[in-house]
């Protein structure tokens, strides 16, 4: 087998030892359910509203905003204007790692143009305020009597606050204002909370074009050559012209979109004649809402229904009028039996049917804990010094997870956890750090960081997984490491028979398999599902941006790359490798490199000829032992990307700018000229391996083909020869005859190609007709 280099240390998977479990917990009641991230405590500070506050302008009212400060810390409301009694209802939310102070200090003030007048304040000792663990219900906010600066209460004004003691399994943490965000002003803290979001259930809506009847074209004289066009929202389709010039044509052909709940486009329908290259003449046209259509979930025929066309006539240059065109005959359906592929069927997250009513129940939970990164490499430049505002990305099934942002942090903190349920163990979860670039102003892209995968079924059961991900990147210059992300996972099944029994279930819904739909549809359906996915989540608040959706989902995977075509090649050769490993081993047998070894292969193998009955089982417990000693070196940490498989870490520059070209290319012509010349090369070399496997094969057809006269003669006279023999004489004895030849001495074999080799390269292929 083909031994392959190790890893850059630095690029390898490391095992940590995070302080998590029920050891780390304050509470019993939190252990079960939060306890794969480090205990965090926060100062929390709910600023609900305000009533009955001191006018302080000159105008007779007050601008009001809450100033939270703690140490050097301070987080301040929205501002209202002319308005005594305000409400915010916000949270502050203060690290307790980072408190530098005894006293929380909250601060009533009004907004003013020069210098913001002090309506009112209280203080509170950090020693009293009292602390609460969730499944505890929500500490309930008091009203306080503002003080001034000498501590004594105001005639007017009262602040309705709650002060507790919190960890981060606290409802208000994901939207809370966080102390290590202090430099994000009030209009940019929704950028920087944790959130969930749901992707859009995706439903295939088939449209099958039947026919139509009575067209009217709008030139006598020439029979229409009518086609029909489909749009979708962006997507737009066409059937082919029908072949046959007639005012009733038929198509019979299917056209297939993606399309999401809540459907907010309808399907518009329009038949059109092809007058001349270029120009087309609307026949007529309808709108069909899919809220109206059927759905299937199973294989089960739909019914077909006849719409009417219609078509606009412009009377008097302006006014519009429809009148009835024609007809046409179609099956529509939205079809929930499919698996909508928004991702990569090689790690795909979710294998279920669209429909909810095909589900099957789910075998276990997989939680994960995003817990630090360290390391982290500098994103973007502030203040003429380098800086990172980094926050993770999770993506398993439908549901996606954002953790907050640690803003201007190289290692961040964030111990944050989650859950989703798992209906297939052979699917993967999918984590993403990204630098945010929308804070203090900013509307540039969200960078990547890196990403890591991990596949359920790699991973033990109720077993915690704790390990440092590199975060490895591949940009123009070659493979970067990123940083590292530090996570905890684990996969616990809920019914261990269940599991097995998906093993024998087909990956796919049947649908894929009754009704299975071309490499070519599945292409273009799961760039349009990508398209969608990421339109709506991007309005989502704060939005899940489209280069982070199509970073995840892997959008530019089925791009050309010679980095990829190497990687591929060689993983073909490393599982070849055990095959070329076993050839050079019965080689070595049948050479007598190791006489007692191939003696003890002569009697198992005698053994085998004369009772054939052991054959089988022979080769079964073979393979149970050998997976019975591999057992010891089982991997004991989940899969990590692998920069030597991928060959990012021997890549050629040039290739590498080739990779991360645009589409179409932006390079200049004698650059674009070099690398069409380089794939021409590589082209040749493939398609001279495809000519010789299609060689081989026609040369086996052609033993019965009679294309070479002589040698179907032979073969056939060879053949009828063979079955005499074999009729009379036992089995065991020509399997014995046989084996025995093939691993005779060297002193009674040949140095030139055996005779049936010989005659096998003679036979002729249809390479010779070939232009």
């Amino acid at each position: 087998m083909m031994q392959k280099p190790p890893q850059n240390v630095d690029f390898a998977l490391k095992e940590t030892s995070p302080k998590i479990g029920a050891g780390a917990i304050a509470s019993d009641k939190l252990a079960s359910t939060y306890d794969l991230v480090e205990q965090m405590q926060y100062l929390y500070v709910r600023v609900v509203k305000a009533r009955d506050l001191p006018s302080k302008d000159v105008t007779g009212g007050c601008d009001p905003y809450v100033e939270v400060k703690l140490g050097n810390y301070k987080g301040i409301t929205r501002h209202f204007e002319k308005k005594s009694n305000p409400e915010w209802n916000q949270v502050f939310a203060f690290s307790k790692d980072r408190i530098q102070a005894s006293v929380l200090e909250v601060t009533v003030k009004d907004k003013d143009v020069v210098v913001d007048d002090l309506i009112g304040r209280m203080m509170f000792d950090l020693n009293d305020i009292p602390k609460r663990v969730p499944p505890d219900s929500p500490l309930a906010p008091q009203w306080y009597r503002l003080e001034d600066r000498h501590g004594n209460k105001v005639k007017n004004g009262e602040l309705m606050l709650a002060v507790w003691m919190g960890t981060q399994a606290d409802e208000a943490f994901s939207d809370a204002w966080h102390s290590d965000a202090a430099t994000v002003g009030p209009d940019g803290v929704a950028n920087i909370r944790s959130k969930v979001y749901l992707s859009p259930k995706l439903w295939y809506v088939r449209v099958n074009v039947i026919e139509a009847q009575d067209l009217i074209p709008n030139d006598k004289t020439r029979f229409p050559e009518p086609y029909v066009k489909v749009q979708l929202g962006n997507q737009l389709m066409r059937t082919r012209i029908c072949p046959t010039k007639t005012i009733n044509p038929m198509w019979n052909e299917d056209l297939v979109f993606v399309v999401a709940e809540p459907f907010e486009e309808p399907m518009i329908l329009s038949l059109e004649d092809r007058i001349a290259p270029n120009k087309d003449d609307t026949l007529g046209r309808c709108v069909i809402p899919l809220q109206l259509v059927q759905r299937r979930l199973d294989h089960k025929p739909v019914n077909t229904r006849w719409f009417n066309l219609e078509k606009h006539v412009i009377v008097d240059g302006e006014k519009k009028e429809t009148k009835f065109a024609s007809r046409i005959h179609l099956r529509v359906c939205l079809e929930g039996g499919y698996h909508v592929l928004d991702e990569s069927t090689h790690y795909s997250s979710d294998l279920r049917p669209t429909a909810k009513q095909l589900w099957k129940t789910n075998i276990g939970i997989l939680e994960v804990g995003v817990l630090s990164a360290v390391g982290l490499s500098p994103m973007k430049s502030k203040d003429g010094r380098g800086t990172t505002d980094a926050y993770c990305v999770a993506k398993y099934g439908q549901k996606w997870v954002r953790t907050r942002t640690i803003v201007d942090c190289f290692t961040p903190k964030w111990n944050e956890q989650y859950t989703w349920e798992v209906f297939d163990p052979c699917t993967v979860i999918t984590v993403g750090v990204f630098d945010n670039g929308h804070l203090n102003g900013g509307s540039g892209r969200d960078s990547r960081i890196g990403k890591v995968r991990i596949r359920l079924s790699t991973l033990e059961t109720d077993r915690v997984y704790t390990h440092a991900y590199p975060l490895l990147v591949l940009h123009p210059s070659g493979v970067k490491k990123m940083g590292e992300l530090q996570l905890a996972v684990r996969f616990t099944c809920s019914s261990l028979i269940n599991m097995l029994h998906l093993y024998s279930h087909p990956l796919l819904p049947k649908m894929h398999y009754i009704h299975p739909l071309s490499v070519m549809q599945l292409d273009i359906l799961r760039h349009q599902a990508i398209q969608i996915v990421s339109m709506r989540l991007n309005r989502a608040e704060p939005p899940l941006r489209k280069e982070i959706v199509e970073y995840m989902l892997d959008v530019d995977s089925h791009m050309w790359s010679m980095r990829r075509s190497k990687a591929n090649f060689f993983r073909i050769m490393n599982v070849l490798g055990g095959l070329i490993a076993v050839g050079r081993w019965f080689d070595q047998i049948c050479n007598w490199k190791n006489p007692i070894t191939t003696v003890l292969i002569h009697i198992l193998f005698i053994i085998l000829v004369l009772y054939p009955e052991l054959i089988l089982p022979t080769i079964f417990l073979y393979l149970f032992l050998i997976g019975i000693w591999n057992y010891r070196w089982r991997p004991r940490h989940p899969p990590h990307m692998d920069t030597r498989l991928s060959h990012a870490d021997a890549c050629h520059p040039d290739e590498l700018d080739e990779e991360f070209d645009t589409f179409p290319t932006s390079r200049p012509s004698d650059i674009v000229r070099t690398r069409y010349d380089r794939l021409r090369s590589i082209a040749g070399k493939v398609q001279t391996v495809v000519g010789d496997l299609a060689t081989q094969g026609e040369r086996f057809q052609s033993l019965l083909s009679w294309r070479d006269p002589r040698a179907t003669t032979l073969f056939v006279t060879f053949c009828l020869i063979a079955a005499v023999v074999l009729y009379v004489t036992p089995f065991q004895v020509v399997g014995l005859l046989i084996g025995i030849y093939v691993l005779r001495h060297p002193r009674f074999r040949h140095k030139l190609p055996s005779v049936p080799l010989n005659f096998f390269r003679r036979l002729p292929a249809r390479s010779d007709s070939m232009l």
